[in-house]
Parts: C-alpha cells; sequence; structure tokens
C-alpha cells in the first residue's frame, strides 16, 4: 500500500491529508497557535477535590480546570510526586532515577483526597485534549514517545506491540531492551521497532531519558503551573508514528515547513529524506492532487459508496450513528440476503475508512441492512475487524446484535473532524444551500446510469443549465458522446434558462420525465 502526506500550510493554520493508494483516509487540522495537545507535560495546581467523582480538577493554564481521575495517577504516584517536590526546592539536586527508591505503590481503590490536596503542584500529562465544553483529561503515568520507543519512567516493565506477529522477534525485543535500559524506566516497543539493531535503540533510548531529565529541570524551583514538555506537532508526529518503506511522497507548499520536515526525517530515517518534496503550482496543493474534491465527497451526512450504497451519518452528543442503504441498484435482485451481504460488506470498509477520516471517538452503533444467516453475521465482523485493523486509535468492535445493529467504540483524544461541506447557492445568495457542485457531473452520470438501468430506454435527453450544457458540450471529445457509447444510448443535452445552477431533468424520446430510485 503506497502512502502520501499532503500537507497545506497557511497563516492560520496547517491542514495534513494522508492519501492510502491515493485515497484520501486522515485529515488533520492544526492551528498555528495550538495548545494542550495529547501527550504534553504540565506542571499543574489542584484547584478543587470531588470525593465524589474520586477526582480532581486541575489547572494547567488552559481557560477550563483539566479532569484527573484516581484511577489515572498510575501506581508509582508517590514516587512520582517526591521527586517533584525535590525540585521545586531550587537548592536540591537533580534526582539521578536509577537511583530513585520507589516509593510503595497507592492502593488502587484508595481516595484521591488521601494522596492529593487542594494547591499541591502535581506532574500531569495530557491524555485527552479539550472536546466540546470539557477540559482537558489529565493522567499522572507520563510517558515520552519516541520513533521506535516509548519511554516510562518510574516503571521497570518491557513490553512488546502486540501488532508485531513473528514470536522470535519478541523475545528478541524484550530481552534487548532488558539488557540496556537503566533502573526505574519502563519501555514499550512499537510495531516500527521490528528488525531494529541495538545501537540504533539504544541511542533513541539515551535521547528520550535526556528529554525526561530535562522534564525535572523544567520543574526546578516552579511555584505555579506552566509546560515542561510539548509533544510534536501533528506533521511531526504523524512522521513519528506512520513513516515506513511504503511511505511514498511527503508534498508541502510551505519553504519553512518543508526544511523543518525535512530535518526531522534525516534525524529519524536518513534513508528516506528524498521523499519530503516541496510543492510550488499556482494550483493549490489540494486542488492538484484531487484531496479538496475528495473532502467534498466524503464529508457530510450522506456518504456513497461503490456500486450504488450510501450511509447517512448522524452526531449526536453521546453516540455516532451511521445506517447503511443499498441504493437502487440492488432493490431489483432476488437474492435478497446476498445482496444484504454484498452491501453490507462494501459498507464495512467505508465505514472503517469514515471513523478514521472524521477522528470520530466515543460509541459508534451501525445500522447494517438485515441479515438471516449467522454465517453471513460472522463474515461482516470478521469484515469489520479487518477493515479497521489499519486504525491506529484504540477501538472494540462488537458482533452484531439480535436488532442487527454493531457496536464499536473508538478512543475519543481530540475533538471529531467536522467539515462543512455544502456550498453557498449562487442563485439563492446564501439564502440555502445545496450538495457540492463539484460533484454534480458524477451525479448526473451516476442518474443516468440508473435511469437506464431502470427503464430499458436508448433516447435520453436531460434538460440542465446552460452553463452546465456547456460543459458537457465541450471539446472535441466531449461527455455527452463518452457517455453515449459508454451507455449504448441516444443522449442528448437541452440548455433550460429557468433551471438553478445544479438542477437538471431525465426526459425520454416521448418528452415523459424519468425519475430515479432515490
Amino acid at each position: 500500500m503506497s502512502k502520501e502526506l499532503i500537507i497545506d500550510a497557511a497563516s492560520s493554520e496547517i491542514v495534513i491529508a494522508l492519501l492510502e493508494n491515493k485515497q484520501l483516509t486522515e485529515l488533520n487540522r492544526e492551528k498555528s497557535d495550538v495548545q494542550f495537545t495529547v501527550g504534553s507535560i504540565y506542571l499543574g495546581r489542584v484547584k478543587k477535590i470531588m470525593p465524589g467523582l474520586n477526582a480532581a480538577f486541575v489547572d494547567i493554564g488552559y481557560e477550563k480546570d483539566a479532569f484527573l481521575h484516581y484511577l489515572d495517577l498510575g501506581p508509582q504516584f508517590r514516587t512520582l510526586n517526591k521527586t517533584v517536590q525535590q525540585m521545586q526546592n531550587k537548592k536540591g539536586k537533580t534526582p539521578h532515577l536509577p537511583r530513585v527508591k520507589p516509593e510503595p505503590d497507592i492502593d488502587k481503590d484508595g481516595k484521591i483526597s488521601d494522596v492529593l490536596s487542594p494547591g499541591q503542584l502535581v506532574l500531569v500529562q495530557i491524555a485527552k485534549e479539550p472536546i466540546s465544553t470539557k477540559g482537558p483529561r489529565l493522567s499522572c503515568e507520563v510517558s515520552i514517545a519516541g520513533r521506535n520507543l516509548v519511554l516510562i519512567p518510574f516503571s521497570d516493565k518491557v513490553s512488546v506491540s502486540q501488532k508485531l506477529s513473528s514470536t522470535e522477534e519478541r523475545v528478541r525485543l524484550k530481552r534487548l531492551l532488558q539488557s540496556i535500559k537503566p533502573k526505574n524506566y519502563g519501555v514499550i516497543v512499537r510495531t516500527i521497532a521490528e528488525g531494529r539493531k541495538v545501537a540504533l535503540l539504544d541511542n533513541e533510548l539515551r535521547n528520550l531519558v535526556k528529554k525526561w531529565e530535562a522534564v525535572y529541570e523544567r520543574i526546578r524551583g516552579a511555584s505555579k503551573p506552566r509546560m515542561v514538555f510539548q509533544e510534536l506537532d501533528r506533521t511531526s508526529a504523524i512522521l513519528r508514528d506512520m513513516l515506513n518503506v511504503s511511505f511514498n511522497n511527503v508534498y508541502v507548499n510551505d519553504e519553512v515547513l518543508y526544511r523543518d520536515i525535512k530535518e526531522y526525517i534525516n534525524s529519524i530515517a536518513p534513508e528516506k529524506e528524498k521523499i519530503v518534496k516541496l510543492y510550488s503550482g499556482k494550483t493549490p496543493i489540494f486542488d492538484h492532487f484531487g484531496v479538496e474534491k475528495q473532502i467534498k465527497a466524503l464529508f457530510g451526512k450522506t456518504v456513497s459508496c461503490r456500486n450504488g450504497a450510501y450511509l447517512i451519518i448522524e452526531h449526536t452528543e453521546a453516540l455516532h450513528v451511521i445506517d447503511v442503504n443499498s441504493g437502487n441498484r440492488f432493490k431489483k435482485s432476488d437474492n435478497q440476503e446476498a445482496t444484504a451481504l454484498e452491501v453490507n460488506l462494501i459498507a464495512a470498509q467505508e465505514i472503517a475508512r469514515q471513523l478514521r477520516l472524521r477522528d470520530m471517538g466515543g460509541i459508534i452503533v451501525v445500522d447494517f441492512i438485515d441479515l438471516n444467516s449467522e454465517q453471513n453475521k460472522q463474515m461482516l465482523f470478521e469484515k469489520m475487524k479487518e477493515a479497521m485493523s489499519a486504525d491506529r486509535t484504540k477501538h472494540n468492535i462488537l458482533p452484531l446484535s439480535k436488532f442487527g445493529l454493531m457496536q464499536i467504540t473508538r478512543q475519543r483524544v481530540r475533538p471529531e473532524m467536522n467539515i462543512k461541506t455544502m456550498e453557498e447557492c449562487p442563485s439563492c445568495k446564501g439564502s440555502g444551500e445545496i450538495s457540492p457542485s463539484i460533484l454534480l457531473v458524477e451525479k448526473i452520470e451516476k442518474d443516468l446510469e440508473g435511469i437506464i438501468d431502470a427503464y430499458k430506454t436508448r433516447n435520453i435527453l436531460i434538460r440542465v443549465h446552460p452553463f452546465v450544457e456547456a460543459y458537457l458540450k465541450k471539446g472535441i471529445w466531449p461527455l455527452r458522446k463518452r457517455w453515449s457509447l459508454k451507455y449504448r444510448c441516444l443522449l442528448k443535452v437541452m440548455p433550460m434558462d429557468s433551471y438553478p445552477l445544479t438542477e437538471y431533468r431525465f426526459f425520454n424520446g416521448d418528452g415523459e420525465e424519468l425519475y430515479t430510485d432515490q
């Protein structure tokens, strides 16, 4: 699978599009002044203890206090808190973690008031960005991520990614890290570390330890909330987490960002430095690579799938609901069960893509077309798991319920990607909305195919706005002729001055209007 990263850098934000086999699968918008990103570490001050929630609200500088639950303190919270207090004393020496004597673990069924008190300074890491009216979600189990490893202070455990299939390689990496890691440091070995040599892993581990020690220095003498470690911006984080041999190109339209990304890639994977390319064309970068058109087609309430099927996606405060519809091409099939299974399998692939693209989190309920066969239900369940296997976000999928619903939970760490696809109508001057005009010609062709299939007629007239009529007839080899040959019909296009820009209608040779079954 080929992967390309298209980065559109503007003064106010950076938009990052990930293409897999030329298909848009992820879209990220990063504001230039964004703060409080997942992974950043803060020295916060406890503002309020909530015994009923067994949690505390912590001031880290955000407009709303952040939320810290007792279960997110981590077993070694006392050790972390002790070292933080030592560093607040300006005269104290920087504690060398391998020599720190661990304090007893906190009781997993304990109370927040036993370990925290109002006004106390505490070291926290953002686990979930501010969403809607809620402030950030915090954790005291801090970690620092690298390309191949994740460093976890105050832990001695070494674990290897479950996605690494080779048992021998998993054992090799675990033994290797156990032999080189310092005491009181835990390590998670990431999937991309497969086959890496000890020198490379040892160098990365040393760099992560230095970053952690730098956190201590920023705490020294601190008396108020402040950021002590900033996670990489989302562009670099995507490169760090995803760059591999199948990552073919990174296109960026900003020279400064181009140099930064090239320097970063050179530091983590010198052999891939040439994949970074500066785009300097006159056409907007997203238009040049076809990203803008895909955004228009993939966001919004209705999303088209292959073979005429489509999804209806609704969002509520509590959950997301997805309804699967077969469309008009399947309605004449004799085998309803086979048709339903085919549509559901196609929809499962698109749903997995939509979850990544929109970064939908929380509870997702999917209403598939009803299936009677238990074997087909299991096949659909396995297809959904396979389609979501490429999703790096933690998720859980349940089999179809007796009502034909599939429940999916997906970790939500940042606000959902929401893009308005409706455009201002040129006819009504903004008093109403229309579907994206860039998709008009494709929609006409799709409905034309449906008309021919439904009515079995070969003599068709399309009445459209004069601008659309001119577009369909332009050139030596116009779309009208291409469609005539493709669908083997006598196709005529007539301009109608009374039609709005995006209106079109189909008629047969006798002048009777033909309707699409939608």
